[in-house]
């Protein structure tokens, strides 16, 4: 076993930690929030849908634990491009996780605060970031343990979820085939709006830096949580299908919450909000960790400024980069909408993920442990299910990547210019 790399931080986390935080950042998003979209985009095909996030998933997941094993550090797949792929990819990856995951943590705050509190949605959304970004601004140990109280609490009502629609509806086998109103285009456009849950799964290789044994644990952690998920979205997809037509689904503001009003026994109909809203807080939690570590190391590699390369001296956490993703995102909380904060957030993650999943091409044959080829079907992968997107959202995606290509090249041009000095 190889020696860990020294760190800045404190490693506390072990592989149980590791993986609820990978399951706080993907209990939420999807099963409350993008079944009903995806509905809407494929009818009962999103099924398929399903599937498709879930391989390109599995590939990201495989190409991140490798990575993740070799370089264990903060940052994930800006450190990974970096080293694999030159400082301006990684710049890119950091950037796009950096912006894109302030607009998911907007979209999880208004989920929580709409579920929660719908005549305040607003003050309670950005209210809600700055509580979470308190609560792990003094250690990542207590992120860990709030993170594993909220998950089994979402984990035991998505559970009476499905009991109750099954139980107290109507299942029907012929609402799941054949298929209807749907496109191979609605199909991928589906898997592009559940991909936006799956994608916290490799969260915790942005915690290489406070991981103990990283080499061990993260390429464990990734898997178990991923396929913990899948099982979770499946039977909850699969549930609400065969006790609601899918139009019916689609239609529906809260979907599983229509899926046991189809049935018997409305009375769980309030299990359905407060799931959904202790799930957003979760996911809320593990999105101000993942951004405030990656801002931390571009800050340590000068491609973002120096004032975030800061650690805690007490609490051993990046304080100053945690401050600022919280202040940010509780401003976007405040005034962003829903649809288009996850539009937006999907496209970055999904090219996020290609540049991962293109820095683990180039492992070598000693450093891999899955098959090359994985790590270009999730390069293909990413991109075609990212330019299916709503055109709104590839556009504004677009745009993003482009002002990074200009912050960067300021950036270089500034370190230049004080080397030459």
């Amino acid at each position: 076993m190889t020696p860990e790399q020294p760190t800045r931080l404190a490693r506390r986390l072990g592989t149980t930690d590791a993986v609820v935080i990978g399951l706080g950042s993907m209990i939420g998003a999807g099963v409350f929030a993008a079944i009903g979209p995806a509905a809407r985009a494929a009818g009962n095909g999103l099924l398929l849908g399903l599937v498709i996030a879930a391989a390109v998933a599995y590939c990201n997941a495989t190409s991140s634990a490798q990575l993740a094993a070799l370089y264990p550090a903060s940052g994930g797949t800006y450190v990974y491009g970096r080293e694999r792929l030159g400082k301006f990819w990684g710049f890119i990856a950091g950037w796009g996780f950096v912006v894109g995951k302030l607009a998911s943590c907007a979209a999880m705050a208004t989920t929580f605060a709409t579920y929660a509190t719908p005549a305040f949605s607003r003050p309670v959304a950005a209210g809600a970031v700055l509580i979470v970004t308190a609560l792990n601004y003094f250690g990542v140990q207590k992120t860990a343990l709030a993170t594993r109280v909220i998950v089994t609490l979402a984990l035991c009502s998505l559970s009476v979820v499905v009991v109750g629609a099954l139980a107290g509806g109507d299942p029907s086998t012929a609402r799941l085939w054949p298929l209807v109103n749907t496109s191979p285009y609605g199909v991928l456009q589906s898997a592009g709006l559940l991909f936006f849950a799956f994608a916290g799964y490799a969260r915790l290789a942005t915690l290489g830096e406070e991981v103990v044994d990283p080499a061990r644990t993260i390429p464990r952690a990734i898997p178990i949580a991923l396929g913990i998920a899948l099982f979770v979205y499946a039977s909850v997809a699969v549930s609400a299908l065969l006790v609601l037509d899918p139009r019916a689904l689609g239609e529906a503001s809260a979907p599983l919450a229509a899926a046991l009003d189809a049935g018997r026994y409305r009375f769980a109909i309030p299990i359905v909000r407060i799931g959904a809203a202790i799930a957003s807080l979760g996911v809320l939690l593990s999105l101000v960790v993942g951004i405030s570590r990656t801002t931390f190391a571009m800050a340590s590699n000068g491609d973002l400024p120096r004032f975030f390369d800061a650690v805690h001296p007490r609490y051993r956490v990046p304080h100053r980069a945690e401050l600022a993703a919280g202040v940010i995102a509780a401003g976007l909380a405040a005034v962003a909408d829903l649809r288009f904060a996850i539009g937006f957030s999907s496209f970055a993650v999904l090219l996020y993920y290609a540049i991962a999943n293109a820095s683990a091409f180039t492992l070598g044959p000693s450093e891999r442990k899955w098959p090359r080829w994985l790590a270009g079907a999730g390069v293909v992968g990413c991109v075609v299910v990212a330019c299916s997107l709503p055109w709104q959202s590839v556009a504004g995606g677009a745009g993003l990547f482009a002002v990074g290509t200009v912050v960067y090249a300021t950036q270089r041009a500034r370190a230049e210019g004080e080397r030459s000095a």
